[in-house]
């Protein structure tokens, strides 16, 4: 596995608070890795400590085999980054912040200007000073910048921020694309948990610090609660079916149960063949898997009780 970052019991203290504690990750090349938590988790402290922008307290980071120390050079030209409110000259045009984004990177040809605004959707705001676009195309610029040298690397820090539902899924799209079919390593920070399980192919969960979980989809798949979910026009009269099924069942609003036994979960039919001999038969039975949002809160100790 060709590793583009690894940190080594990474961690960031200020003053007394533990902001990140013994972070060890591994990110493979092509990947896109999502980084969840809570405001405060620690996710902004530690892109920040993976880009050089702050001195870790303890361990260490590689970026693209490189060690990343304060002040050091290597390896920015292979790296693109959005760390939280995007930056822009405001009395500048798009055009004209691309154009010193560019000039940064030595050997960004100027067309990739063209087709980076274009990319972006940024076209008709092409001349409009940076200091009056909407959140969402001040986003999009913060994007650009990032993608505008072709990075091998990119570290997004809430991308979708002030993004529209159709800007998210182009953003969306374009990520895939660029891990999918250009090999890009993606590194990212999300709060928008329904647009990383589409996303990511691992996901990292940070909590108070302290990275709890790392999983691939797969390992989500199999870790996710399902549930099976009945509702007839009896509520009382169900549950007594329910009960000589052998289901334990958990009433739930608007005259629902919901039971997390293998037996319904696994034979939903037969469920529904003994309400139905019952003279009940269902309004609504369905096996229901568990979001990623809800895996996320439980994982946290945050689910409803």
């Amino acid at each position: 596995m060709n590793r583009i970052i690894e940190t080594r019991h990474l961690g960031k203290h200020f003053g007394k608070v533990a902001a990140v504690h013994d972070l060890n990750l591994n990110v493979a090349e092509g990947e896109i890795y999502a980084f969840l938590g809570l405001n405060g988790a620690g996710k902004t402290t530690s892109i920040r400590m993976l880009l050089g922008m702050i001195k870790p307290t303890t361990g260490s980071a590689k970026i693209l085999q490189t060690e990343i120390k304060l002040g050091s050079r290597h390896p920015w030209a292979d790296i693109g980054y959005l760390v939280e409110i995007p930056y822009a000259y405001p009395e500048l045009t798009v055009e004209e912040n691309l154009e010193i984004s560019r000039r940064l990177h030595p050997g960004t040809p100027t067309e990739a200007l063209t087709r980076i605004i274009e990319q972006l959707g940024l076209s008709e705001y092409a001349q409009r000073r940076a200091g009056t676009l909407s959140q969402g195309n001040a986003q999009r610029l913060g994007l650009a910048k990032a993608l505008l040298h072709s990075p091998r690397l990119l570290l997004l820090d809430e991308p979708a921020n002030g993004l529209d539902p159709a800007g998210i899924v182009e953003i969306r799209e374009l990520l895939l694309d660029l891990s999918h079919n250009h090999g890009v390593t993606i590194f990212m920070s999300s709060h928008i948990l329904a647009e990383v399980s589409l996303l990511a192919d691992r996901i990292g969960i940070i909590h108070q610090g302290h990275l709890i979980q790392e999983l691939d989809k797969v390992s989500l798949e199999k870790n996710r609660r399902k549930k099976l979910v009945v509702k007839t026009r009896s509520a009382e009269n169900t549950l007594a079916v329910l009960n000589a099924c052998g289901l334990h069942a958990t009433p739930k609003p608007d005259g629902y149960f919901e039971s997390v036994q293998p037996y319904g979960i696994e034979q939903p039919e037969q469920v529904a063949e003994k309400l139905v001999q019952a003279g009940l038969p269902p309004v609504h039975l369905m096996v229901e898997e568990e979001n990623l949002e809800d895996y996320f809160l439980r994982l946290i100790g945050m689910e409803d009780e």
